[in-house]
């Protein structure tokens, strides 16, 4: 199983600020340690070419984004001060699920240990997101021909506002979001299918629900399945406000990888958000995400 990460493009932040930048690093550095991956099947992402970017981006945007003529209010929308590297770092980041993506069609699965900026509208970023990753590979893959039908699976804890809006007008893509109903961002954009849910969900819920979910994604009969592994539906997570546990996700990332598994479906994973205190939960739950993937999909 091969991934692709960016943590190799640093970009500054102010003192204090709640973005957890290292999770990236200290992923990495917890796969590489503990034997899940091996240091031959780690690459740095390339920067995604602007073309393709373009797909999913307005030309005025990237540019803005590249020469840092962001305005104020957009600026605060991501959350991000903006600088050169936090540019390319915004490339690498959909580079990364670009790469993994055609990897994935070759092996069965990849991943990158980024990504998942599913907030990022065409003409703008907001919830630290700059560009969308998932939307850009999705139009990416169409326009390549390589497959017809793409599902988005986002189980970020937040609903997935800019890809749907992106989206939402190719009937050849399904996005399904199972999200918190009470949490960011306020205005959602309807997906395919959402599934709102209540705060302080537990797992069983949670499952069932996503059961409901899945069943939808395979009906569709997608060719690959971007999967969006956030870690912030943990219980422990700042900006979650569900309650599911470490086991909990395990049992979503196996439920997603054993239908893609069964299905033979081809699936990219991605990281998104995850912003427990400590931040060790956080990379935890995607090491786990990365056993599991390694177990039900890993031999190509």
């Amino acid at each position: 199983m091969h991934v692709f990460y960016s943590d190799h493009c640093d970009f500054p932040l102010p003192p204090g600020h709640r973005f957890p930048a290292q999770k990236y690093r200290l992923l990495r550095q917890a796969l590489l340690q503990r034997g899940i991956l091996t240091a031959a099947a780690c690459h740095p992402a390339e920067p995604i070419p602007l073309d393709l970017l373009a797909l999913a981006h307005t030309p005025s945007y990237i540019q803005a984004v590249l020469e840092g003529n962001l305005s104020p209010q957009i600026e605060r929308q991501i959350g991000l001060p903006w600088s050169p590297e936090l540019a390319q770092r915004s490339l690498m980041s959909v580079g990364g699920t670009w790469q993994a993506a055609q990897n994935a069609l070759h092996d069965g699965i990849s991943g990158n240990l980024a990504g998942g900026t599913h907030h990022a509208l065409a003409d703008q970023g907001m919830g630290f997101c700059v560009f969308n990753d998932v939307a850009v590979t999705a139009l990416a893959l169409l326009e390549h021909g390589w497959v017809q039908r793409i599902a988005v699976v986002d189980l970020d804890v937040h609903q997935g506002n800019g890809t749907a809006a992106i989206l939402g007008r190719y009937p050849d893509i399904f996005t399904l979001s199972l999200h918190g109903e009470k949490n960011y961002p306020f205005r959602k954009v309807p997906s395919t299918l959402d599934i709102g849910l209540p705060d302080h969900c537990d797992d069983a819920t949670y499952l069932t629900a996503l059961r409901e979910g899945l069943s939808a994604v395979l009906d569709f009969h997608p060719q690959i399945v971007l999967y969006l592994a956030g870690a912030d539906p943990l219980a422990a997570d700042r900006l979650g406000r569900l309650d599911l546990s470490l086991e909990g996700l395990a049992q979503r990332d196996r439920m997603v990888l054993e239908a893609c598994a069964a299905h033979a479906i081809p699936i990219v994973l991605v990281m998104a958000g995850g912003y427990a205190q400590p931040i060790d939960l956080t990379v935890e739950a995607h090491l786990q995400t990365y056993i599991l993937a390694l177990d039900i999909m890993g031999t190509p």
